[in-house]
């Protein structure tokens, strides 16, 4: 098994060899160019965000400050809206349902690394994906860690810190994020 199949497959893998060196690369070139656009350039940023993601809808917009590690790992609904410093570590899939709404300043962590002092500085690391339903929102300064679920309709607020599945159709919220309210 490759590298990247491992990768792919959340095992621990080691993401410094050549091939996935390069695709982080490729990914970082495309989001420089991407962050360098004047505000004016909609069709190109379009065309170059249809490049790097692995997905999108026909309608989304993602505005400036977009970091990713592969971008192929990325897949968006119709309708997504990422505000500024959106960063994605998408070793693993990152898929968004239609509908989605991004705060300012969110992570989406697909990466970990092991616990293990020794077999982490070994340089091994694995990846595990997120999954974020339809008609959600995303409140400012959210980080969503790896194997997450987040149901449809749910609301995040901001500031918190997602290291487990949120149900569909609630408002969750804290460090670490736990189910607020339930919403009718």
């Amino acid at each position: 098994m490759t590298e990247k199949e491992k990768m792919l497959a959340g095992l621990l893998y080691d993401s410094c060899i050549d091939l996935l060196v390069n695709e982080r690369l490729y990914a970082q070139d495309i989001c420089f160019q991407l962050n360098q656009l004047s505000p004016l350039a909609v069709n190109q940023r379009l065309q170059l965000f249809q490049k790097l993601l692995g997905k999108t809808g026909k309608l989304f917009t993602i505005m400036p400050g977009f970091q990713c590690d592969y971008g192929y790992n990325i897949e968006i609904g119709e309708n997504f809206f990422a505000n500024f410093n959106c960063i994605m570590l998408d070793a693993a899939k990152i898929t968004f349902g239609d509908n989605v709404l991004v705060a300012p300043n969110c992570g989406f962590y697909t990466s970990g690394h092991p616990t293990d002092s020794q077999t982490r500085s070994s340089g091994l690391e694995f990846a595990k994906p997120i999954t974020i339903g339809n008609n959600v929102w995303i409140g400012g300064n959210v980080v969503i860690l790896p194997n997450v679920t987040i149901g449809d309709n749910a609301v995040i607020a901001a500031g918190s810190i997602v290291d487990q599945d949120i149900p569909s159709n609630v408002v969750a919220m804290g460090t670490p994020c736990r189910v607020y309210k339930t919403l009718l």
